[in-house]
């Protein structure tokens, strides 16, 4: 048996006709820019989170550095965001000329609360938290920090659609959240996509002229903005996933479950949900200590993997001027050395699950 550790193709088998349908249903319309698809997913995802406004944008990074772009974060400030985060996460702050401050992660994959406290600095401007690989994060302790010490708070669910910490959905605990449609994402695109959700009105309304190239008005432009606007035709499938979401996160609740139960393997640390928050299971993610060696067993069994991530962004080659060393984050430096992604999709069936199952038991 051959298992890939992901198989877009499945998602849109489920949903075939209908997204077939709205696909043709754009392309006949005439509008392919900023039209009433944009405008209907925006209403729609924003009611989707519970918050008031939605603005949808190209792509998940692009929603990240114009978050903090729009919320005043520049050169000399000093943003903390946890350290075992896809650095995308940290292009966000850094685009903008600000100085990201690492955090090491609790044992649930996001940021550590107590450690968040004790990175604080005088030039702390905002905190970015990431709901890593679809477990929201402690939100409660986090929105208590930031208000006491009068933090932006920007949150990064491009893994997180749908968690929620005590009953409320990731992306509305602080100023903006921050989300990415990329085809593997829970709510998937067909390319590109991304978007924010706000509760402040002028923080959607900003958002909406930085998109578009920092015009309010056609040909008048107030800020040197950007080209990042949620098509037409990703707007109208998105609207499609949007529709299922709920049964497709339930497919990967019942798909966790049974991986939780059945992987008996004492030889893996299986991932674990704090009390309060939900996951989406974005990446149901093991660790390992002979990684390696279990990477090269899957694949011989036909199972594929996917490591996230194996460089931390603060050893990436980008970030080399921050002239961070190999042991500075050990937790950190730690998950990126052991961690495995193992096959999570939609549409995978009770045989492939149980033949993953079977493999990880006899390693």
């Amino acid at each position: 048996m051959k298992i890939m550790p992901n198989r877009l193709d499945r998602g849109f088998q489920m949903y075939k006709e209908e997204f077939e349908a709205k696909a043709l249903e754009v392309l006949n319309s005439g509008y392919y820019i900023l039209g009433p698809e944009v405008k209907a997913f925006e209403e729609e995802f924003a009611a989707y989170t519970g918050a008031k406004y939605c603005v949808g944008l190209a792509n998940g990074l692009d929603a990240l550095w114009l978050a903090f772009r729009i919320l005043g974060i520049k050169e000399g400030d000093d943003v903390l965001v946890q350290g075992n985060t896809y650095i995308a996460s940290v292009m966000g702050i850094t685009i903008n000329g600000a100085n990201p401050v690492f955090v090491e992660p609790d044992s649930f994959y996001n940021i550590d609360v107590e450690a968040m406290k004790k990175a604080l600095t005088p030039a702390t401007k905002a905190v970015l938290v990431v709901h890593l690989y679809g477990q929201a994060s402690n939100m409660e302790e986090v929105v208590t920090f930031c208000k006491e010490n009068n933090l932006y708070l920007v949150e990064d669910c491009a893994q997180s659609h749908g968690a929620c910490f005590n009953g409320k959905m990731t992306g509305t605990f602080g100023d903006i959240g921050c989300f990415s449609f990329y085809p593997s994402k829970n709510i998937g695109a067909f390319g590109d996509g991304g978007a924010i959700v706000t509760d402040n009105e002028k923080i959607a309304e900003d958002m909406k002229m930085y998109r578009n190239y920092g015009s309010r008005k056609r040909y008048y432009n107030e800020v040197v903005g950007a080209n990042s606007r949620l098509d037409e035709l990703q707007a109208g499938l998105l609207r499609v996933r949007l529709k299922h979401a709920e049964e497709l996160t339930e497919e990967r609740i019942r798909i966790a479950k049974r991986y939780t139960e059945e992987i008996k393997n004492p030889k893996f640390t299986l991932p674990q949900v704090r009390e309060g928050a939900t996951s989406v299971w974005h990446q149901y993610v093991l660790r390992c200590e002979t990684r390696d060696d279990l990477i090269e067993y899957l694949n011989e069994s036909g199972i594929g993997t996917i490591i996230h991530y194996p460089v931390p962004p603060h050893l990436a080659e980008a970030y080399a001027y921050l002239k961070k060393q190999k042991g500075d984050y050990p937790i950190t430096e730690q998950y990126a050395d052991s961690v495995l992604s193992i096959p999570m999709y939609n549409g995978m069936t009770e045989e492939e699950q149980s033949y993953v199952i079977e493999m990880l038991n006899r390693y």
